[in-house]
């Protein structure tokens, strides 16, 4: 089935491993294979996979785009992902939805399953910031 994309100007775009960069003009056009597919506003780059939950993102954001290093990726996930339930055990079950979309190759729904993961991490920053302030 085709995906039809449109591209805001200077919008950026992953297709099976390449960055795309859109011109000055909104573009349109199909995808009409199975290729991973990200939007721009789904791609973290390193320098902001600053936190462990947002490297766990950014691992598996590599898992869905660069196919032929996926074992290296696989490795680091679950380092990862042992760190996280060493220090946030609560987190384990969304760890888990995380780990089996992985492990049946859906890392689209794996990053957006990761996002709440994200979240609950800069609220838990956010509350220790807070109580740090008040003393």
């Amino acid at each position: 089935m085709a995906l039809k994309i449109v591209l805001k100007p200077h919008e950026k775009l992953i297709i099976g491993g390449a960055v795309i960069v859109n011109g000055r003009t909104r573009s349109d056009f199909v995808v009409e294979n199975n290729v991973p597919i990200l939007r721009e506003k789904d791609i973290m780059s390193l320098k902001d996979a600053d936190s462990p939950c947002k490297k766990i993102y950014f691992v598996i954001q590599l898992m869905y785009v660069d196919e032929k290093n996926i074992a290296d990726h696989h490795k680091t996930y679950w380092e990862l992902v042992k760190a996280v339930v060493d220090a946030a055990p609560s987190r384990k079950p969304v760890l888990h939805e995380i780990s089996e979309s992985i492990l049946h190759n859906r890392y689209y729904q794996a990053l957006k399953l990761t996002r709440k993961l994200i979240d609950y991490e800069q609220e838990a920053i956010n509350n220790v910031r807070n109580t740090a302030g008040r003393i």
